[in-house]
């Protein structure tokens, strides 16, 4: 609106100015009231419902099939295309889900818990030999497919690498021998120090929970 007014105020026209810039005459005159009216969306959507709402026995037959015995455990996109399987159709997954919404019927439905997630307990260190880190990662081979395996420990704190192998496999065997050579060239006790990783297969093997537990 200010190129516009700009190029007004030079002696251009409105017209010519929009064109430039991409715009319609009527455009801009529509931004212009808008503006002057507050910016409010004055339409009112629809004055009639849609031929295809769902009446209120419709409504009901959605919540008794969600709540029947055979599908109050499965959530809509189950019953859903379970129904279809047996030819029948009550809703679309969108109408049960919106249906369940407005009556306040969208907890968890399924008989197991909820998945929750907790959150993990936080490790601060405040000098070295206290919290390491550990993680695998691959390197490329000399033939196309095949991979190397880094092991890597770190010292939290000082960043610094305190212990690092390359193998040919993955395998918590390999790490726990490393995480006990690293302890023994450092100087510190396995049993003092709190080693994070991430959930991987190597880093929740026996063979590594066993030797770096403490």
């Amino acid at each position: 609106m200010s190129l516009v007014q700009e190029a007004g105020r030079a002696g251009a026209r409105q017209e010519s100015a929009a064109g430039i810039l991409g715009l319609k005459a009527r455009t801009l005159q529509r931004w212009r009231e808008q503006s002057v009216e507050g910016g409010e969306d004055r339409r009112q959507g629809p004055l009639t419902e849609p031929a295809n709402k769902l009446s209120l026995t419709e409504q009901e037959a959605v919540l008794e099939t969600a709540n029947s015995p055979e599908y109050r455990d499965l959530s809509p996109k189950q019953i859903v295309p379970q129904l279809a399987d047996e030819g029948t159709y009550v809703a679309s997954e969108s109408t049960f889900y919106r249906l369940l919404r407005a009556a306040k019927q969208m907890a968890h439905r399924e008989r197991a818990k909820p998945a929750t997630s907790k959150r993990p307990r936080e490790q601060v260190a405040t000098g070295p030999g206290q919290v390491w880190c550990w993680d695998i990662t691959y390197l490329p081979g000399p033939v196309r497919g095949t991979f190397f395996f880094l092991y890597l420990f770190m010292d939290v704190w000082s960043r610094k690498i305190v212990g690092a192998r390359v193998y040919g496999e993955e395998n918590a065997e390999h790490s726990a021998q490393l995480f006990v050579q690293s302890c023994i060239r450092h100087g510190i006790e396995p049993e003092g120090l709190v080693l994070h990783s991430d959930n991987g297969g190597p880093m929740k093997g026996s063979t590594m929970l066993a030797t770096s537990s403490g």
